[in-house]
């Protein structure tokens, strides 16, 4: 049964993004002479989005935007509920999945959403019969192929069985990239090829270079750059995608809360980073080839407390931003104002 309108969380503080001023170059936490910020809006809310926000059931992990479609994909945990919620761009309910192939989804991908053939893949966190693996579907619903064995739990001694997997990124190559580990045995990143077959993992647990704690998301960019936030150790490690080798790593903009959540703006020029347990996303430069340097911050989204953003993902078309929100069991849509314009 659906619920009846419920009270929504918006956000609470100004969107801000960098201006240029002269030779110098001012960000959100820039001060004028007379101590107010200089900065214009980035993101604004769409508090219009989507047209039925009863329709969240449970609570939502996870979100998937099939641009040329104009599709979005809602994934959702709870007793009863519809496991997936599809909705269109403009806010518009097409459709549900109450699947029992799905026990706890936790990330959710669009994949070739450039063809006629576009497949939706979930990570199954449950620990029941169905659960740790990473599941294909058709837009429909339709259970195409899993990746691990339903109800194994995997201690990483084998690539293809996972243990809690947290997220999937599928190239436009058909190339897969894996973080296994949402708190399980494994702590993993693998990347697979079209035929799945394994390329290269790195796999252990530590602190140290290309060691991970809880990785929970990852990315790939064009310049051949992995992403992946490794939550446990705060800090995201890049690596390169044809060969593994690590690249370098992301820790000062995270000393207050750990990276749940990573993804690259359509224009290729800010990462998209999730802080759950403050409630704020991070707008940080992407780095220029060749260079990894320190993360530096363009711009933040303070959400309302008690929202629990948990993972995100953007309109490659129109550049807008979806946040799964957790506890307050919603998707909120963020609409760009000056992505694409002179960030840097």
């Amino acid at each position: 049964m659906l619920m009846m309108k419920k009270e929504r969380k918006y956000t609470c503080l100004l969107i801000l993004c960098v201006v240029s001023v002269g030779p110098q170059l001012f960000t959100s936490h820039s001060l004028r002479e007379d101590h107010r910020p200089l900065a214009r809006a980035l993101y604004k809310l769409d508090p219009s989005w989507p047209r039925k926000p009863e329709l969240f059931t449970g609570d939502v992990f996870a979100v998937a935007v099939n641009h040329n479609a104009g599709v979005l994909y809602v994934a959702q945990r709870g007793d009863n509920v519809s496991k997936v919620l599809v909705f269109k761009t403009d806010g518009e309910f097409l459709w549900h999945w109450n699947t029992t192939t799905l026990e706890m989804p936790h990330g959710i991908f669009l994949a070739n959403a450039a063809s006629s053939d576009p497949t939706v893949w979930i990570t199954d966190v449950g620990n029941g019969p169905y659960g740790h693996c990473i599941k294909q579907y058709s837009p429909s619903g339709k259970l195409l192929q899993v990746l691990g064995t339903p109800g194994q739990a995997g201690s990483g001694l084998e690539p293809l069985l996972f243990d809690q997997p947290a997220e999937i990124f599928v190239h436009d190559s058909g190339e897969i990239y894996i973080v296994d580990g949402d708190g399980g045995m494994n702590n993993r990143l693998i990347k697979l090829s079209n035929n799945l077959e394994v390329l290269w993992v790195h796999g252990e647990k530590g602190q140290g270079l290309a060691q991970f704690y809880i990785p929970h998301s990852v990315t790939v960019d064009d310049a051949h750059r992995v992403w992946v936030a490794d939550r446990g150790n705060k800090r995201i490690q890049v690596f390169n995608s044809l060969t593994g080798e690590w690249l370098g790593t992301w820790g000062s903009c995270f000393t207050e809360q750990a990276p749940y959540s990573v993804r690259l703006t359509p224009d290729k020029k800010v990462f998209v980073v999730v802080h759950l347990n403050t409630n704020r996303i991070s707008l940080l430069y992407a780095p220029p080839v060749g260079m990894i340097s320190q993360c530096k911050v363009a711009s933040v989204i303070q959400l309302a407390d008690d929202v629990k953003p948990h993972l995100v993902d953007l309109d490659l078309k129109t550049g807008a931003l979806y946040v799964a929100e957790i506890n307050a069991q919603q998707v909120q849509k963020f609409i760009p104002l000056c992505l694409g314009g002179n960030l840097r």
